[in-house]
């Protein structure tokens, strides 16, 4: 049930080349790119609207403050054939609680629909009682496949390692089984992650590898903190995000547009953020930062930031 490759984006490619053009897409709006992007190159959108800068054929589950970054799945129309979902999100930096879990494996199983659950973000994951796999929800596996990676986990980027699950009991509406279909795009599109990369993935999955992890990742998580607390301090900024993720989400003050903010920071502190727009239109008004940065430069960025903003 377990197919190791090359990463979270590539598998989600190659599922997206097992799905085909003739299916419906639901992504989480704002989202990682990727999901959009393979749906548009394998087929299955229309025109972009140049008003919403929505794609036609791809429904858009809007998730912000206001939703508590989770999507009202029963307004979804129409009713999609696979349906993407990112815990702890990228970008909002939500973690999905075992609730919002349950009512998505509920809807999936309502619906005939495929979940395709991207869990890249999921050892950040600190607050107890909150969900790491997709498979701690009872039925999940009749629903559910779940992308994992190593670049977040363990610093692989650029290295590529990762591994997406298919569960045997998950079939395509026909009865086929969805394993042998993604068994044969694998094999036919790919050929493998090398083995020193392996190698390295295994190293790290050892007691010692994991406990070095470990004290990496609630490195990050204490730099999301340092750029947490900093927004909070400058008046016209909400934060969100960074708890149980890498990344903060802040919203803009009424009226500002990502781009125009990003710019803004760009030129007058040096400092690096993305504009939300660049994740889907559910993303205008807010920014995303990273803390996967070394502890001096998170400082000094929040140095200039507090100067240049508050």
């Amino acid at each position: 049930e377990v197919f190791v490759s090359d990463g979270a984006k590539c598998d989600i490619a190659r599922l997206q080349l097992m799905f085909g053009q003739k299916v419906t897409s639901a992504v989480q709006d704002p989202s990682y790119p990727v999901y959009v992007d393979t749906s548009v190159m394998m087929g299955q959108t229309e025109a972009i609207d140049e008003a919403t800068m929505q794609y036609g054929g791809v429904v858009y589950m809007p998730c912000n403050a206001e939703n508590n970054f989770f999507p009202n799945l029963e307004e979804l129309s129409p009713v999609p054939d696979v349906l993407y979902f990112c815990s702890p999100n990228n970008p909002t930096g939500a973690a999905a609680t075992k609730e919002q879990l349950e009512e998505l494996v509920a809807y999936a199983k309502k619906n005939g629909s495929i979940l395709v659950f991207d869990a890249a973000y999921a050892p950040f994951i600190r607050t107890p009682g909150v969900p790491k796999s997709i498979y701690e929800i009872e039925g999940s596996r009749d629903v559910a496949i779940e992308v994992n990676s190593f670049s977040k986990y363990a610093g692989f980027t650029g290295v590529r390692l990762g591994w997406t699950i298919v569960p045997n009991e998950l079939k395509f509406k026909d009865g086929t089984p969805v394993k042998q279909d993604f068994n044969r795009v694998m094999s036919t599109a790919f050929n493998g992650a090398s083995n020193i990369v392996q190698a390295g993935g295994m190293t790290c999955l050892d007691p010692e590898g994991l406990a070095e992890i470990n004290v990496l990742i609630d490195y990050y998580l204490e730099n999301a903190k340092i750029l947490a607390d900093t927004f909070e301090e400058i008046p016209g900024y909400t934060v969100y995000g960074g708890k149980d993720a890498p990344y903060i989400y802040v919203k803009l003050p009424e009226g500002q547009k990502s781009w125009d903010v990003f710019s803004m920071i760009l030129e007058k502190c040096q400092v690096v953020t993305i504009p939300g727009a660049g994740f889907g239109p559910g993303g205008e008004g807010y920014l995303r930062l990273s803390a996967f940065a070394p502890r001096d430069g998170v400082i000094e960025a929040c140095k200039r930031l507090k100067e240049t903003l508050a």
